[in-house]
């Protein structure tokens, strides 16, 4: 028989145990996607020097070894630059990745029309040969399913709810979006989403279309809504001098706004 004082002891190990085992597991699962990152592929694809001088100046403020690694890349991985713009995630991806992995550049009727002869120069003479562009509409763009390891948008998310001059409606339907990207992740995939903060509670149609701004409240929502569940958030482009007041290419805040950095996970 137990004694009483056996007892309580047994019982406060337990209760320790419950609060403990999940909180490491928590904290296991948050540095899953970092530990499957290549650390030397990460250092080797931004110090190249066959890269464009603009994109080693960009460097600077982009941080894109500290993006990388929390999307955890590594070569032979088959991911999508989610509205890629002038493709310097997509060149940083695809050197990454490999000749046995891919990246899909994709871009809307927008963002292409805006960039112009930028991504054709990117990649002409073939010269990243893993990488496959893709122009479409976001309601028409077909990912066959299961065929990612991960997603990244890089301020491009909140251009989902803009509405361009003369379009009937914003860019997509975000909720859409988001279901289509996790149907095509494999299960344990996952999407990185680094944004410019919009004041808490302002609606993303409002804040986008004035600031280029989005709440990262709305943002959690609509990814946990399709499934997908909030991995780690890092606060390194955080900024506590951005009062969220400004549109992002205001001079005075422009590469210096505060910026949220969010991971989401598909379940395994």
């Amino acid at each position: 028989m137990r004694s009483p004082a056996l007892s309580a002891v047994l019982t406060l190990l337990l209760i320790t145990l419950s609060w403990t085992l999940p909180a490491e597991a928590a904290h296991r699962a948050h540095k899953t996607a970092e530990g499957k990152a290549d650390a030397r592929a990460i250092s080797a694809a931004i110090a190249s020097p066959d890269r464009p001088q603009a994109d080693h100046e960009r460097d600077a403020w982009a941080k894109p070894e500290l993006v990388l690694t929390f999307l955890g890349a590594r070569p032979g991985m088959h991911v999508i630059d989610y509205l890629a713009a002038d493709g310097y995630y997509s060149e940083l991806l695809a050197r990454v990745a490999g000749p046995k992995g891919q990246v899909i550049v994709y871009n809307n009727g927008g963002y292409s029309s805006f960039i112009g002869q930028k991504l054709a120069k990117r990649f002409a003479d073939h010269r990243l040969p893993n990488t496959l562009v893709k122009v479409t509409e976001i309601a028409d763009l077909k990912l066959p399913a299961n065929s990612l390891d991960a997603a990244l948008f890089v301020m491009s998310y909140h251009d989902v709810y803009y509405t361009p001059k003369g379009a009937s409606g914003p860019m997509g339907d975000a909720g859409q979006m988001v279901s289509a990207l996790f149907t095509a992740l494999k299960p344990g995939g996952v999407v990185v989403v680094q944004d410019h903060a919009a004041q808490a509670g302002t609606s993303p149609a409002e804040s986008v279309q004035k600031l280029h701004r989005i709440d990262p409240e709305a943002v959690k929502k609509t990814f946990e809504q399709a499934g997908f569940k909030l991995d780690a958030q890092d606060d390194a482009f955080k900024n506590s001098e951005d009062d969220h007041s400004k549109l992002v290419f205001d001079p005075s805040i422009r590469h210096k706004t505060d910026e949220f950095l969010f991971r989401f996970r598909k379940p395994a």
